[in-house]
């Protein structure tokens, strides 16, 4: 149920979230674009890269900033990896950010949007042009290259965000990239919860964009904002179908939300997830 915050508090909290807001971006993300280059690539701070470092840093921040907690459970799985989540809203990747870096692959419009497209890119994020099966092709080899280098990328294997916190079809085509580049898949589960209840006012609503969605949980009442990284799912022992079954069941554990089990997209329509990309196309 979507409780409406009254107008009075939601003003309040505009007072003192838009200033801290304007302070994290006027100052702390020119610093954190400063420190994000090839130098500090090489560079060691608690055994974690030092731009890593600031990444997460700026996220964890704004992600405080909207009145979120950060609960993390488990531990991110440190080598190359397919890291899988669960799609609710435009939070999901800030909010993973926060606790590990990972290479995104996202719909070429978030390139586009203030603020979260141009981090998007410094971050290392793989843009997919929507419906195009070139594109498509390229940004799988591309994952590809970057899991046998070391890296870990990020996917939502159910192709898009959606307006509740029902886990759908995990897609198995884009599990395939973990098969050819022999490393394992982490399926990341995304809760965000008030008072250990689901907190249904983050997903979009129906026909809600993403400015109108941002401005609207700026006045929000905060919450936990929960990563799980679970166990690991090595690729040798299963097929791209039998990963995509077994990362969306592990999700949905924890999720504790009802699971669309059907192959069909029970999204309702909204201006993102229109939008979405994807490599999700049916195998």
């Amino acid at each position: 149920m979507n409780i409406e915050t009254p107008s009075n508090v939601r003003w309040w909290r505009y007072t003192y979230r838009v200033p801290m807001l304007i302070w994290h971006i006027s100052v702390h993300l020119p610093i954190t674009l400063i420190m994000i280059n090839p130098l500090t690539a090489r560079v060691y701070l608690g055994g974690e890269r030092l731009d890593y470092h600031m990444v997460r840093f700026w996220q964890g921040n704004l992600m405080r900033i909207f009145g979120f907690r950060l609960v993390k459970f488990g531990t991110a799985h440190a080598g190359a990896c397919l890291s899988v989540a669960n799609h609710v809203s435009w939070l999901d990747i800030t909010l993973i950010h926060s606790q590990r870096v990972v290479h995104f692959v996202a719909k070429s419009e978030i390139s586009r949007w203030p603020l979260i497209g141009w981090m998007a890119r410094r971050a290392g994020t793989i843009y997919h042009r929507r419906g195009n099966t070139d594109s498509l092709s390229a940004v799988a080899q591309l994952m590809v290259e970057r899991m046998r280098a070391g890296e870990s990328v990020g996917v939502f294997p159910e192709g898009g965000s959606s307006t509740s916190f029902v886990v759908r079809t995990f897609h198995a085509r884009i599990f395939q990239p973990p098969v050819e580049a022999q490393v394992p898949v982490q399926p990341i589960a995304l809760r965000y919860s008030r008072g250990g209840a689901l907190a249904h006012s983050v997903p979009f609503r129906v026909g809600e964009g993403f400015l109108t969605n941002f401005l609207r949980l700026l006045g929000e009442s905060g919450g936990d904002a929960e990563v799980h990284f679970l166990a690991v799912v090595p690729v040798a022992a299963n097929a791209r179908r039998a990963l995509a079954e077994l990362s969306k069941n592990a999700i949905s554990r924890v999720v504790g939300a009802n699971q669309d089990t059907t192959q069909s997209d029970h999204r309702q329509p909204n201006a993102e997830n229109r939008a979405e990309i994807t490599l999700s196309a049916k195998s």
